[in-house]
């Protein structure tokens, strides 16, 4: 599916750019205000729906990888702590190379968006930093809370203690690792189904802002995107080195080549949650043993939600 995905989008992309034009030369300013918040129904739609499969992919995920271990400590240790430190020092290149892509790039500078009321509500908390409330909140008063308000360190935690206790189960717990295991994948077509809708959604935003800012918009942000994509694919040759230290330049270059269909996906869709199924797919063809994919790539899963 990702590459007629892809081209499907791209036509979306284009088809958006007509019609945004079209709108924005032919409509009343009143008319292109009304198109523009109908618009966005389709947008929040989308993003709504992405919404809705993050809690239960990734506690399913978890706790199905986690249970496939049987109980064997050593490996979980070993295999979760690899990926923790990976993901601890991926996230550290990552803001360093954001920063001084910022710091040179400039990024929105010149865009000259409408800047919103002093008093409106930004979303992010400018409160001070609390040791206690931040460690009090990973653990989840109620599971069923946290799935509700998709709150995924506490989904994580959560799933780290279910998953070793369902290993620690033995047989008794193969029938709630089954269902563990189809509730995973599941979700993993439930994602396949939501992500048809990518083009829909790329079409209503490309043309609502386009409509709304005309065609000018794009050279702008054409150099906010393409800072950002300059600074995405430093990222990832700097990864890729770092992992080829680590298993050899050759294998590091076969990896890179096996997963360019998912990353090519998910250059092309808002979200990473998309490429989670290309990767899986990926991950078992080539020939990788159940418990590595579905462990690594589950703390994956969980750590692109925390630090997104």
């Amino acid at each position: 599916m990702g590459k007629s995905l892809t081209w499907w989008i791209l036509g979306a992309l284009a088809l958006g750019l007509v019609v945004g034009f079209v709108v924005n030369r032919a409509a009343s300013p009143e008319t292109v205000t009304d198109v523009v918040y109908y618009l966005g129904i389709v947008t929040d739609l989308f993003l709504r729906l992405i919404k809705m499969i993050i809690a239960p992919l990734v506690f399913a995920a978890l706790v199905s990888g986690i249970g496939h271990m049987g109980g064997d400590a050593k490996a979980l240790g070993r295999i979760g702590g690899r990926a923790l430190a990976w993901f601890i020092g991926a996230s550290f290149v990552s803001i360093t190379i954001g920063i001084f892509a910022v710091n040179l790039l400039q990024p929105g500078v010149g865009l000259d968006l409408p800047l919103p009321p002093a008093t409106a509500e930004s979303g992010i908390s400018t409160a001070a930093f609390d040791l206690k409330k931040f460690v009090t909140h990973l653990v989840p008063k109620s599971i069923f809370e946290a799935l509700a308000t998709n709150e995924i360190l506490q989904i994580v935690i959560f799933s780290l203690f279910a998953g070793v206790a369902l290993a620690k189960m033995g047989e008794k717990g193969a029938p709630i690792l089954k269902a563990a295991e189809a509730i995973m994948h599941l979700m993993l077509i439930v994602t396949g189904f939501v992500m048809r809708f990518a083009p829909l959604a790329v079409f209503a935003a490309v043309t609502a802002t386009i409509a709304e800012r005309g065609l000018g918009v794009l050279i702008t942000y054409g150099a906010f995107m393409g800072g950002f994509y300059v600074a995405l694919a430093l990222l990832m040759l700097t990864i890729l080195f770092a992992g080829g230290l680590v298993i050899g330049m050759k294998n590091a270059g076969r990896l890179a080549l096996e997963i360019r269909d998912p990353i090519v996906l998910a250059f092309t869709t808002p979200v990473q949650r998309p490429p989670i199924r290309a990767h899986w797919r990926r991950w078992s063809d080539s020939g990788c043993r159940r418990k590595s994919p579905a462990s690594c790539c589950r703390w994956a899963i969980a750590s692109t939600s925390m630090a997104r």
